[in-house]
């Protein structure tokens, strides 16, 4: 064959021959189109083009007019083509568009995650979104004026945006006027280095963006001064105000673009301001929109209406009005605390958002309103049974069968052609003797060139040479050779069917048993370790191959052969190297009939790997049934393209043919990618009478136009099709016979089979054979079919199936239909069921299997009263199907193959069939494509991977992805869980090309799949959820009163020990009953004893106070606050100080002097954005008049940077601490009362809140005590902290205890363990130190970061035998799991388990329990997570389903009593039962600090009173809820311990279809999901759960993370997530308590703030 260019094929190299053939099937397939094709196919040849051919590669006219014509015929035939199908499609979209259907959010990507073509990229760099995708904008034909109007403002958010999410290059970043930050985090300087160093990883993938033109520069920067006029004016004017009276014509022409912009929902936003409108816009880049018409996100007030609107920036935040919050209306805090949320988050008076992300929830929202195609069954249920029985609910109007029961198909008798060899090994010996030069096997090479052909002679005496090594030469002496019956493995690939064929028939002869195998590639080829099982579970030690195939296999560096993984050592012979026999030597005796022949393996759906035993019995039966059903005769040639070694292939082209003395041709697969037709070639050239193939290989045959013409069929009596039972198969043969029809081949030369690697051959359709009852068709509903009932349909049904028959039943053999599921009933006769079948030739038992085996080798179908049909065991074939009239076998899917959803069976092949059916046909990458079910929630859920063809872009996947979705649903009534679609070539393959189906699920629930587009659908396909709890709200609190009262259970009660009376007529302790008279009386009793050292990240000591230094140090402080200050007895000083030393002097300055402290981290000088404001704000809510702090950080506070971020005038008056007077106290205060505030301790909880509470006197002196006692600190003692010292029990121990108590404190600030990890645990060592005292996050930072250090650290000398105490200080539920990890790692330097407690404090108490130094250890329970959503405590055993263990938060403080309370009722609650913490103790806060309180708010928040039981207490409501739980355990009182467990706080809880929900436990399940999620967390937008994950790992991994997290949240939450955001490494704010700020995570999302790698929206 010569080329247009004059080169002949034959003369190229073998790898260009190949690539030219990829080439012509991409050409044929429509994969490239025909100028690429040339362009790719001149490329190649270029270096083989002669010299005298000077014209280009291009092909000439004619070529191309034929090459087009080719393609017009070829590139949609398809395996799976069915024009029915196809028009079926086609109109199920059609009627789709006619309907009003919701518009799909499309997922947000990252550029370096992103998929677009060239031409794409050149449109319309600079903008960032689609004109009709954003809220801003609804026409999706923008004029070109509109979008010059349009873009000044877009600008405004992200100055110029490329395609995709990135931010702003600074250098052409035109600063918009600060807006007033509301936004509130906590925050640490580490925290901010963290922030510091995720920017710096994000510029990795961003590029530098050109400039604006100048006219809109110019534009830009005078809106911008405009708009700061009007707001400097307040200026009022209205967006649509057309009679505006401005003198400035900019103003007006802000005025048009605004207008411009709002044509959409003017109605909403009539009285917005322009200067609110203009300031509103977040100032971030908008994400990635793709570009489509969206009819369904113009108005978002629905999904706004809750929400509070801002003020303008210049308003100072105003505390003192009844802001409302997001929070529930029970909650009583938020009337006390203030709710600061994102940059302006929402604008004033519309409740309609501006941010892209809440279109797309909005979209989201619209698309889940349709009602789902099932009602959720009517009845709340909270067993895992229920939920099974709810998916698989039967339809009552389902069609049932009604025919009479289906007997047993009886095959012909089996009638043996006289003179057939008894046995393989007698008709290898006749034909070896007898006609020895005859040839029995040849193979093609890729050059389609005959080799030289193995004859029967030769493969006599290589199989005995085989034989005769195995039995005699395998081994050194002493050493176990190979016996009859061993398992010897066969590994040869595709391309020697001669090396096969002789050493398959020397095992055979030797009496050894083979176990064919694929050759493995890789070390890590798909499946491999399945192989290695199989081998293993054969006890394989011995593998025969080829020279040739043993130089390909990967090897070490010594050479030797890898050890694949999971496979047993192997020792490996090479057949061709085997020395001659003796001429005396025979082979064993007589082998029995019974005993194994081969084993075959078989692989389920999940890829587990069983190998069937053939006996020789069952072998040679099946070789005389095949050859009496496809009257093979001897010297036959027959043409085999299938695999060899296994199934059809090697029953027909291996056994059958050598005993009826035929000669096979084999076609390799290698040839058949790189010339289709060549099998049909060498038909026609050697008149071969029989070829058995798959339908594959016919509908490539099709393509192969160019070839038809030397095609001749004529010669063939037998087209044996291996596949035959796929009902798809159908199309391929109807093609097939309609091409070559004309070119000889008979319609009765098509022969179908059904074949399992169980039972072998089921049946085949018998050649030759005409008339009546040879061959049948059916057109059958599929709806019907669904239901596993049989329902002829019209012909011209678009819902049909039409099915091909796979012949009669096998001579000799018997087969049965029977019930898929339950015992094996015989079905009736309009039944689908799996066919049976009972015949001696059939495959035995599954090697080492033994239940396996019983199930379904042994099985015997029941009548319908129950009692076996008949003596006989049958088989079960895994094959399902019926028997039509004249007991023709009908095959309709498989049992591996068929997907159990909602009840109904839909067949994997008949879905394949509708996806490619979808337009584009083309867009799956040569119809690559995987389909498969995994269980979730107790029902199957269907996912599509496919592949997509190259460069596609986003919006195309993404139109296609809905495509598919509409068509399945209207076609099959059935929804797609997931579509994945994968980047071309990148599915697993099997040996042969095909796609490894059970490789392509592992790695999917792995997420290893690194797919390129997702759409998870779990809203519409997940219809057996729970019912949403109802609350009875007429049980009222007497009645549960009762009950507790009637079932015996007492009331949740507990108290601390008594703190021990105190004699109020004691002069010392009137005169020292306050802490800052405490410090001046140590400083006279014991002036030079240390109580404060503070270290630096090496473990140095920066700076020491003894109490005399300290009492000083206050002296000064408070001297230049009179001197300076002018201060008044209870005026507010905000303290700006990094933790230390200054910290603690500039606090009892404060008290000496009576003003109120009030301590704030100071901002990071790198991170001002996101700090500053919190200081601000704090400053501002606290009234503070004045300012304390050192040089730098005043510094800081009044730089041009802080500028950008608040208003640097406005700061009160600030005082430089560094340069003290050296003078003494002159006037002297006189002693404050003990109701007295002593200080403002100011906190952002996780939920945003900002709380101030204010601490009086007697509270802190109390607090104080009760820690003495509990802890039992003296002034010997040395306490080391490493926490956050501003604010809780962290403050507490920072600057009183020490004061109180006298002990020496070890001060360790957290940022100094970020830089060194080891410095807490190595000063705890270093000091000897009893009682130590931190936060989760260094407990963590000593975790992760100290894993590997542990034998350096015991080298050192580190050793914590000496700890009795280590507490952890918290606010949360006890983390459980990093406790755990932090014992367990440190237990090998002496840290004892017993050691690691938690504590517990909130805002109305910052410490309610503490372990203490002689308390009893403390309690672990475990509960149930599914009682807990509604709000129940039920106990169950560790390792029990669904169970949460949670550890008790220590022990209640001397002077501390508590109570359970329902939080919505204020009843008491009962022991055990879950409810809201109330506390009474004199350490309680004494109120939220508000400009001016509410006494009924303030009396029902710290004077709560119980409906029921003692209401005459007064009691303090935390927010947490918990339970208290007597115990065994004994106090020092000899009373019973009561346990106090923390479950979660209530502002935090998600309560989702009625249940209530700890955002804690669904993030420990996503954690759980896959290894690379390094954190997460979760929050609630408008009902819908959004979950954020940091990737630890590569980009392209960011969407295997979105099925695995859907999947586990529905799993083990029942709830479905609606969208999945996936981030970089710290991204998720945490607070310096190590607790994440899901709320300010929450606001950054809506704000577009995020920067995610991608945003998947689930429908």
């Amino acid at each position: 064959m010569t080329l247009d260019l004059g080169i002949d094929v034959s003369s190229l190299p073998t790898d260009v021959r190949e690539k030219l053939a990829e080439l012509e099937l991409e050409l044929s397939e429509g994969d490239i189109t025909q100028k690429g094709y040339e362009k790719k196919r001149s490329r190649l040849l270029a270096p083989y083009i002669t010299c005298h051919q000077n014209q280009s590669g291009a092909a000439s006219p004619s070529t191309r007019a034929k090459r087009r014509a080719h393609r017009r015929l070829t590139r949609h035939e398809s395996r799976y083509h069915s024009e029915v199908r196809q028009e079926a499609v086609q109109q199920a979209l059609a009627a789709m568009q006619k309907k009003p259907k919701p518009s799909l959010p499309m997922p947000s990507k990252r550029t370096s995650v992103m998929a677009t073509s060239p031409n794409r990229d050149r449109k319309r760099v600079t903008d960032s979104s689609s004109d009709d995708d954003s809220i801003l904008n609804d026409s999706s034909s923008t004029t070109p004026e509109h979008d010059k109007n349009l873009r000044p403002f877009s600008v405004g958010q992200s100055i110029t945006s490329s395609d995709t999410s990135n931010t702003s290059s600074p250098a052409h970043e035109v600063q918009v006027p600060p807006p007033r930050i509301i936004a509130v985090q906590e925050h640490s300087n580490a925290l901010a280095a963290q922030q510091i160093s995720r920017n710096q990883h994000r510029r990795k993938h961003q590029h530098s963006q050109p400039p604006l033109p100048p006219h809109q520069q110019q534009i830009l920067k005078q809106q911008l001064i405009n708009a700061r006029i009007s707001r400097e004016n307040g200026s009022s004017n209205n967006t649509n105000n057309s009679n505006n009276s401005s003198n400035n014509s900019n103003k007006n022409n802000i005025n048009s673009n605004i207008n411009n912009m709002n044509i959409n929902n003017s109605n909403n936003r009539d009285n917005l301001p322009i200067n609110d409108y203009a300031n509103n816009i977040p100032p971030t880049r908008p994400e990635r929109i793709s570009s489509r018409t969206d009819s369904g996100i113009v108005n978002l007030a629905d999904v706004m209406q809750n929400l509070t609107p801002s003020t303008t920036y210049n308003a100072q935040p105003d505390v003192t009005s009844n802001a409302q919050s997001i929070r529930d209306s029970r909650d009583l805090q938020s009337d006390f605390s203030i709710y600061f949320e994102g940059l302006d988050t929402y604008s004033t008076g519309t409740g309609t958002g501006r941010w892209k992300v809440s279109a797309k929830i909005q979209q989201l929202l619209n698309t889940l309103k349709r009602p789902k195609r099932r009602p959720l069954p009517e009845y709340y249920v909270d067993d895992e049974t229920d939920l099974e029985i709810a998916a698989n609910q039967l339809d009552p109007t389902a069609p049932k069968p009604e025919g009479s029961t289906m007997m047993p198909a009886i095959g012909e008798q089996l009638m043996v052609p006289g003179g057939l060899p008894k046995t393989l090994e007698a008709a290898l010996h006749r034909y070896g003797s007898a006609t020895f030069k005859a040839p029995a096997a040849t193979v093609l090479d890729t050059n389609s060139k005959i080799s030289p052909p193995l004859t029967y002679g030769k493969l006599l005496s290589r199989s005995r040479k085989i034989a005769y090594n195995l039995l005699n030469k395998i081994g050194n002496k002493g050493e176990l050779s190979i016996k009859p019956g061993d398992r010897v493995a066969l590994i040869f690939p595709n391309n020697d069917p001669i090396g096969f064929m002789s050493a398959y028939y020397g095992c055979l002869t030797a009496g050894v048993v083979p176990v064919a195998i694929e050759v493995p590639l890789t070390r890590r080829d798909a499946g491999s370790q399945q192989i290695g099982f199989l081998l293993g579970s054969c006890n394989v030690a011995f593998a025969l191959t080829s020279e040739a195939c043993h130089k390909g296999l990967p090897k070490t560096a010594t050479g030797e052969i890898h050890t694949f993984k999971g496979w047993p050592k192997l020792s490996w012979l090479i057949i061709d190297t085997l020395g001659k026999p003796p001429k005396d030597w025979s082979p064993p005796s007589r082998i029995s009939e019974e005993a194994p022949a081969y084993i075959e393996y078989s692989v389920d759906r999940d890829g587990a790997m069983k190998g069937v035993t053939v006996s020789r019995n069952a072998m040679i039966s099946h070789c005389r049934a095949l050859t009496g059903s496809c009257n093979y005769t001897e010297g036959e040639i027959m043409i085999c393209v299938l695999d060899f070694k296994r199934e059809v292939g090697l029953w027909h082209s291996i056994l059958c043919s050598v005993l009826n003395g035929m000669h096979v041709i084999f076609i390799p697969y290698a040839l058949m990618k790189i010339n289709p037709a060549s099998w049909m070639l060498v038909i026609t050239k050697y008149k071969a009478s029989v070829a058995i193939c798959k339908s594959r290989d016919l509908h490539w045959g099709l393509l192969a136009t160019k070839d038809h013409k030397d095609v001749n069929l004529s010669s063939l009596r037998m087209l044996l099709v291996a596949d035959g039972s796929n009902p798809w198969s159908l199309s391929s043969c109807d093609q097939f016979l309609n091409v070559f029809h004309s070119r000889g081949l008979r319609v009765e030369a098509m022969c179908p089979c059904a074949v399992s690697a169980e039972a072998l051959t089921i049946s085949v359709r018998r050649p030759g054979r005409t008339g009546i009852g040879s061959t049948g068709r059916g057109v059958l509903s599929m709806s019907a079919l669904s239901y596993g009932v049989i329902r002829v349909d019209q012909e011209n049904s678009l819902t049909s199936l039409t099915l091909q028959d796979c012949g009669h039943v096998l001579p000799g053999a018997i087969a049965a239909v029977v019930k898929i599921n339950g015992p094996p009933h015989l079905c009736k006769t309009d039944e689908v069921g799996e066919i049976c079948l009972s015949t001696t030739a059939a495959g035995s038992n599954y090697w080492g299997l033994q239940g396996l085996t019983n199930s379904i080798f042994r099985m015997q179908p029941l009548n319908s009263d129950g009692h076996p049909f008949s003596e006989q065991t049958f088989v079960r074939t895994g094959l399902l199907g019926f028997m039509g009239p004249g007991a023709l076998v009908f095959v309709c899917g498989t049992r591996d193959g068929v997907m159990t959803v909602s009840g109904r069976k839909h067949n994997t092949d008949d879905l394949i069939a509708t996806v490619l059916a979808v337009e584009p046909m083309k867009f799956v990458y040569r119809g690559r494509i995987a389909i498969f079910a995994i269980k979730v929630l107790r029902d199957e859920r269907i996912c599509v991977i496919a592949e997509q063809r190259p460069d596609c872009t986003e919006e195309e996947s993404f139109q296609w992805m809905s495509r598919v979705l509409q068509a399945v649903d209207s076609i099959h009534q059935v929804g797609i869980y997931c579509l994945a679609l994968v980047p071309p070539n990148c599915l697993p393959k099997t040996p042969l090309g095909g796609i490894h189906l059970s490789e392509v699920k592992r790695r999917f629930l792995e997420g290893a799949l690194h797919p390129a587009n997702v759409l998870m659908c779990p809203h519409t396909c997940v219809t057996n959820l729970p019912k949403p709890r109802e609350v009875h709200t007429e049980i009222g609190p007497a009645s549960v009163m009762v009950g507790n009262i009637v079932q015996g259970v007492r009331l949740a009660v507990a108290q601390g020990r008594d703190v021990g009376s105190i004699e109020e007529d004691s002069d010392t302790t009137r005169k020292y009953q306050f802490i800052s008279e405490i410090l001046k009386w140590r400083a006279t009793t014991s002036p030079d004893h240390n109580i404060h050292t503070l270290l630096n990240s090496k473990g140095g000591e920066t700076q020491t106070l003894s109490c005399s230094q300290l009492f000083k140090r206050a002296e000064r402080v408070a001297c230049l606050l009179l001197e300076r200050g002018k201060l008044n007895t209870g005026d507010h000083v905000a303290l700006i100080y990094s933790p230390g030393i200054d910290l603690i002097c500039a606090f009892y300055g404060c008290l000496f002097i009576g003003v109120v402290p009030v301590t704030i981290r100071p901002p990071h000088p790198q991170n001002l954005q996101t700090t500053l404001p919190t200081v601000r704000m704090i400053v501002d809510v606290s009234k503070s008049v004045l300012i304390l702090s050192t040089g730098p950080v005043i510094k800081l506070l009044k730089s041009k940077e802080a500028g950008n971020v608040v208003d640097i005038k406005g700061w009160p008056q600030t005082i430089d601490t560094d340069d003290l007077p050296k003078k003494k106290l002159t006037s002297i205060y006189r002693a404050p009362t003990p109701e007295m505030i002593a200080y403002l301790d100011f906190s952002v909880s996780t939920t945003g809140m900002l709380a101030g509470i204010k601490i009086s006197h007697a509270a802190a002196t109390s607090l104080c005590r009760s820690m003495k006692l509990a802890c039992e600190l003296y002034p010997s003692r040395h306490i080391a902290l490493c926490l956050d010292s501003y604010s809780g029990l962290g403050f507490v121990l920072w600057c009183l205890n020490s004061v109180y108590s006298g002990h020496h404190s070890i001060l360790i600030p957290p940022s100094e363990v970020e830089l060194n990890p080891s410095l807490w645990l190595t000063t705890v060592s270093q000091y000897k130190v009893r009682d130590t005292f931190c936060s989760y996050g260094v407990m963590e930072l000593c975790t992760k970061g100290l894993g590997s250090s542990i034998q350096q650290m015991k080298q050192r000398g580190v050793n914590l035998s000496c700890v009795r105490t280590c507490v952890v200080v918290a606010e949360e539920r006890p983390r459980v799991s990093l406790t755990n990890s932090f014992t367990k790692l440190f237990q090998s330097l002496g840290l004892s388990a017993r050691a690691v407690s938690t504590s517990f404090g909130c805002r109305v108490n910052v410490a309610l329990c503490l372990q203490g130094a002689s308390s009893p250890d403390p309690t672990t329970v475990y509960v149930d997570t599914r009682a807990l959503r509604n709000d129940r405590v039920t106990l169950v055993e560790r390792g029990a389903p669904h169970s949460l263990c949670l550890t008790e938060s220590g022990k209640l403080l001397p002077g501390v009593k508590v109570v359970i309370a329902n939080p919505e009722t204020k009843g008491h609650c009962g022991d055990s039962n879950l409810g809201e913490i109330w506390v009474q103790s004199p350490q309680n806060s004494s109120g939220y600090f508000t400009i001016y309180g509410d006494d009924s708010l303030h009396n029902d928040h710290f004077n709560a009173r119980l409906i029921t039981g003692d209401s005459s207490q007064s009691y303090a409501r935390t927010g947490y809820l918990g339970f208290l739980r007597r115990t065994e355990s004994v106090q020092a009182d000899g009373e019973l311990h009561d346990a106090i467990f923390v479950v979660g706080s209530l502002d935090e809880t998600i309560t989702l279809r009625g249940l209530r929900y700890h955002p804690i436990d669904i993030e420990n399940s996503v954690m759980r999901s896959h290894k690379k999620i390094s954190e997460c967390a979760v929050f609630t937008w408008t009902n819908l759960l959004v979950v954020v994950v940091e990737l630890d790992g590569q980009e392209n991994e960011a969407l295997d993370l979105v099925p695995l997290v859907t999947n586990v949240v529905l799993e083990e939450h029942h709830l479905i997530v609606g969208v999945v955001v996936v981030v970089d490494p710290g991204v998720v704010p945490i607070n310096s308590r190590g607790e994440k700020q899901r709320m300010h995570l929450r606001d950054g999302f809506l704000a577009d703030q995020l920067d995610p790698i991608y945003v998947a929206y689930n429908m």
